[in-house]
């Protein structure tokens, strides 16, 4: 290398140097950080991993976001927190409460799109339904989220980011307290188990006693069936399960849940039960299956699904289908529910009948779809396939 070389070179290190000095180095949102990860924050500050302990009581228990009201923490050890670090919560938009008590938040992410988060009162509980992703990646028929197609997984602290939400707007303040959320239900917008990182590292915060401390029994994550994930999970969590099957045989399935394609439902049941097997307790699945006149509504599909999981430990939660435009399908009659229920009651199966909440302000189940900056076309397809259908019925 001759001098003129080496020279260059130096001359763009300096250069290089001096535009990372003017590029603001971007801080640590702590509210997104696990408690593995929080350790591994304060540690890389020199700090004692007790710290995390501290940190995680301020942001989740008592939902504090200003580094200058944590007192048990030193001036100098806030003064470098609010250099490196942030507490950085999700932009709401809307925030709108049903005639039933039914709460829902709209949620802006960076980038611009939206997603929803749904509270649900009950007299002995109070259950969150938090979304995964922008969108959704499946594209079940009947769910009016996967028609507005998919954008991106969604971080840490955008999951975790909806209970800190909901909990400060639901919860009396200070650091006692009192929770009206008992319940977390994975079950928003998008599936969970394609977001399986993050996903874990959230239900972790809900888990921990210095953070939300939920039960693991009161923490459940709802899957369409992506099977070698629901092992993988199995290996790392102990949350509740539940499976979203709708339908009894391969051939309707391939056409409500498109992932059947590739993991049918003998292979779901069998990775429902391996996970079963791996709980330290006798928990069992929630079956989750959304109801649809003439479709999978009949006595003959009752039938078949007490014979699919007539070996599986479980209780099955019949869900009347709720509208949305250009669906296709219908809500099938009580008297059909109400039938369908009693069979499977005859044939030894726990069953509830999930009733209808929050579906003025487009909150029930299926309803949830934000405002999605669709990656994959689908939400334009599906208008495109609609315009096409009502101008060949006129």
């Amino acid at each position: 290398m001759t001098d003129i070389q080496a020279t260059d070179f130096e001359a763009l290190d300096r250069l290089e140097a001096e535009e990372k000095a003017k590029t603001p180095t971007k801080k640590v949102n702590l509210l997104g950080l696990s408690p593995k990860k929080m350790d591994e924050f304060f540690t890389g500050l020199g700090e004692k991993t007790f710290r995390t302990q501290q940190m995680l009581k301020w942001i989740h228990q008592i939902g504090e976001s200003d580094f200058d009201k944590m007192t048990n923490m030193s001036k100098a050890m806030r003064a470098k927190l609010a250099e490196v670090a942030e507490i950085s919560l999700p932009e709401i938009v809307m925030d709108k409460t049903s005639v039933d008590g039914t709460r829902k938040w709209v949620m802006r992410m960076p980038g611009g799109s939206s997603i929803e988060t749904v509270y649900i009162p009950e007299k002995e509980r109070g259950t969150l339904c938090i979304s995964s992703q922008i969108g959704c990646a499946l594209d079940c028929s009947f769910c009016s989220t996967g028609k507005q197609g998919f954008n991106r997984d969604l971080s840490v602290a955008e999951i975790i980011g909806q209970l800190f939400v909901a909990s400060q707007s639901l919860d009396t303040p200070g650091e006692k307290r009192v929770r009206r959320i008992t319940n977390v239900v994975m079950m928003g917008m998008g599936e969970p188990l394609l977001n399986f990182d993050n996903v874990v590292d959230s239900m972790e915060l809900m888990l921990n006693d210095f953070a939300y401390s939920l039960s693991k029994r009161r923490v459940t994550l709802s899957t369409s069936g992506v099977v070698p994930m629901m092992d993988k999970l199995g290996d790392v969590a102990d949350v509740s399960l539940a499976v979203s099957l709708h339908a009894g045989n391969d051939k309707l399935r391939d056409v409500l849940v498109p992932i059947n394609k590739k993991y049918p439902i003998k292979e779901l049941i069998e990775a429902t039960n391996r996970y079963l097997e791996k709980l330290p307790d006798r928990r069992k699945a929630t079956i989750e299956y959304t109801m649809m006149k003439d479709v999978n509504d009949g006595i003959e599909d009752a039938e078949e699904i007490a014979e699919v999981l007539k070996n599986t430990p479980c209780k099955i939660n019949l869900i009347p289908f709720n509208p949305f435009p250009n669906s296709g399908y219908e809500r099938p009659s009580n008297n059909r529910v109400y039938r369908f229920r009693d069979l499977l009651h005859e044939r030894g199966f726990i069953v509830t009948i999930r009733s209808t909440r929050g579906d003025d302000i487009d909150a029930a189940c299926g309803q949830l779809v934000g405002q999605v900056e669709d990656r994959t076309r689908r939400q334009q397809k599906y208008i495109d396939l609609h315009q096409v259908n009502d101008s060949d019925a006129v």
